[in-house]
């Protein structure tokens, strides 16, 4: 636990938000909760929809950590019941409700990727089946009566899939209503998503009124950028970094983003604070840090919050043997070929899967990108004898190696 003044809290809980509704009341708060010593309760609503997190999901959880830093109480909400209604948040069509078991299923590992970031022991873990499962029709109808139509159909994507002529089932229009019962049901101080969950939130804080509580802080989190720089981190782009990953693959993947982009997993992904980060990024700018450096040690800081200082501590020595020092890997993956014709490297490339293309395989050889134990090879019509036994390390790319034994 950080002990520090109300002003040092709303400083350091500032870091990399994107939106506080409203400021003033979360001041007010944090300054009521210094003079009765009772701590804020947080918490974080999070549908068990995918059974694995990657770093983008951990912008908003890593917030939550720096609620129960500072000694309040951190909520983990699953949403085991609203998951099999799906949030229809960003989506363009009705979303097909999950099952009861695949919720199960998905829930049970997320716990154990979460609390690789907050604290286990001090973590209030809540299911909202716990009360929304064994809510009666006549209070889900009490519930819907707290709030207007025409509010709802204001909702972004509502109105775009009406002007659009495409269906909104009713279950879609029930869904802000019945988590926002979630923050009645836990008697919230603060609610903590991302962005595109402003309009629920908002909800949230009306219905709260509605019941006679105090309205919670609605605070919401930037989307973070995925490793194209470009579009926001997603499994189906394929520009994400699985918590789950291997740590050199971690390590390679965050060593890949841009300078700039940097600094945004630096305020989004890392418990640094802000005076931190901008004494690093001053060090970039004068040339006192060298940004390949200071990306190393944001890529270091990540690792080692999943898998261990002696995780990161390895990856970042593979890292600089192999891409620093163009040495291969201690443990490259090897690929087994039985004796035959000979065949040319671009071939071999693309039936290895190491390009997407024959093209693409022809491009890479010509530019150099191609070794084969250390030698560049630059000759696109290069054939391989595979015609007996023998065995040498492929290098494709940057990245890329296979060890290949010809039997």
């Amino acid at each position: 636990m950080i002990k520090r003044t109300v002003q040092e809290q709303l400083t350091y809980l500032k870091k990399g938000v994107a939106e506080i509704i409203r400021e003033d009341e979360l001041k007010a708060k944090l300054e009521k909760s210094a003079r009765t010593g009772k701590p804020l309760r947080v918490y974080l609503g999070v549908d068990p929809t995918a059974p694995d997190i990657h770093l983008g999901h951990t912008v908003v959880i890593h917030k939550l950590k720096h609620f129960q830093m500072l000694g309040h109480t951190a909520i983990f909400l699953i949403g085991d019941f609203s998951a099999m209604i799906g949030d229809p948040t960003g989506v363009s069509e009705t979303r097909p409700p999950l099952t009861r078991q695949q919720v199960e299923q998905n829930a049970k590992t997320y716990l154990d990727q979460v609390y690789k970031i907050l604290d286990r022991e001090k973590t209030e873990v809540r299911y909202n089946s716990e009360w929304l499962g064994k809510m009666p029709s006549y209070d889900v109808v009490r519930l819907c009566g707290h709030y207007r139509l025409a509010r709802m159909l204001e909702r972004e994507d509502f109105r775009s899939r009406l002007d659009k002529n495409q269906p909104i089932s009713v279950h879609e229009l029930l869904y802000p209503l019945l988590t926002a019962y979630d923050a009645v049901a836990l008697e919230s101080d603060v609610e903590i998503g991302a962005t595109e969950q402003k309009f629920n939130m908002l909800v949230h804080r009306d219905i709260q009124r509605e019941y006679g509580q105090s309205s919670q802080v609605a605070l919401t989190m930037p989307i973070l950028v995925g490793l194209d720089g470009e579009r926001k981190m997603s499994k189906s782009l394929g520009n994400y970094i699985g918590i789950t990953e291997a740590p050199r693959e971690m390590f390679g993947k965050l060593m890949s983003i841009s300078d700039e982009l940097m600094w945004s997993y630096y305020e989004l992904l890392t418990d640094f604070a802000w005076p931190v980060i901008i004494r690093l990024r001053e060090e970039v700018r004068t040339g006192v840090l060298h940004p390949m450096d200071a990306k190393m040690q944001l890529a270091h800081n990540i690792i080692a919050g999943f898998h261990g200082e002696e995780a990161a501590k390895k990856a970042a020595d593979e890292f600089r043997r192999v891409f620093r020092e163009r040495q291969a890997p201690a443990e490259a993956p090897r690929r087994n070929f039985r004796r035959g014709q000979p065949k040319r490297l671009a071939a071999l490339l693309l039936e290895l899967k190491l390009v997407p293309s024959r093209s693409e395989a022809e491009r890479l050889i010509k530019q150099g990108g191609v070794e084969i134990d250390g030698q560049r090879v630059e000759d696109v019509k290069r054939e391989i004898d595979l015609s007996k036994p023998a065995e040498f390390l492929l290098r494709a790319g940057k990245k890329k190696f296979l060890r290949i034994v010809i039997e």
